[in-house]
Order: C-alpha cells, then structure tokens, then sequence
C-alpha cells in the first residue's frame, strides 16, 4: 500500500500515473506483488510532520499514549512537537460565572498515539 498526500490534495488521476509509474518499476515475472496507491485520507491519523503541517488552523483531534483526548486548533508545528489551542471553561476568583479561556498545550511526537483532522458539518 502507498498511500500519498499534498497540500494541494491529490486527486485519482495522480494515483493512477502514480500506480502505473511504480508498476513500470518492476517485473512481474520476476515479483509478484500487490500494489495499491491511494490518498492518506482525511479521518487517518497522520504519520508525517508534513500532514500536522498541512492541518495548520485546522481543529485536530490527539490521543496521547497515556490515553488522553485533546480537541482544539492546530496551532504550532516544529520538528520535535506540536501545540494545540484549546478552549476551557474556568470561573475567576470572585467571579460568579465561568469564562471560556484559552490554553496553549505542547505534544512532542513521541508522546502522541494518534492525532487526525477533525470534520465538522456546519
């Protein structure tokens, strides 16, 4: 399986010339293989730092290897980490309601399990 992805998207056009540019590669009287090439997906947890770099601005869904979910906005990516903004309610001292806030949280990959898009219908 190859699976590919683009900033710009990638269309089955493209994964068909893909396809048959890897198929041209090889002999299949010599190897017997399977291919498949297709587009990473928008729900598939991303793989590459390209993909969290891709997803800037955009609401991402993380799961760490501790097991805890984190929603917010993509909002910085380096090669050791990511930060996530999220939104929370806290109520101030003194204050008689709670207030949304907002909260920067850092992940450095190799504490994350899975992180992916998240798809919202408005």
């Amino acid at each position: 399986m190859v699976e590919i992805d683009s900033f710009d998207g990638v269309s089955i056009d493209f994964c068909a010339q893909l396809s048959k540019h890897i198929e041209s590669q090889h002999d299949r009287e010599i190897e017997d293989y399977e291919l498949e090439v297709g587009s990473a997906g928008l729900t598939e947890p991303f793989k590459v730092i390209k993909q969290y770099e891709k997803n800037l601005g955009n609401e991402v869904e993380t799961l760490t290897k501790a097991g805890k979910k984190i929603t917010g906005v993509l909002v910085e990516v380096n090669e050791n980490d990511f930060v996530i903004e999220i939104e929370k309610s806290e109520k101030p001292e003194g204050a008689k309601r709670k207030i949304i806030v907002t909260e920067n949280l850092t992940f450095p990959y190799e504490e994350i399990k899975t992180t992916k898009y998240i798809i919202r219908f408005k």
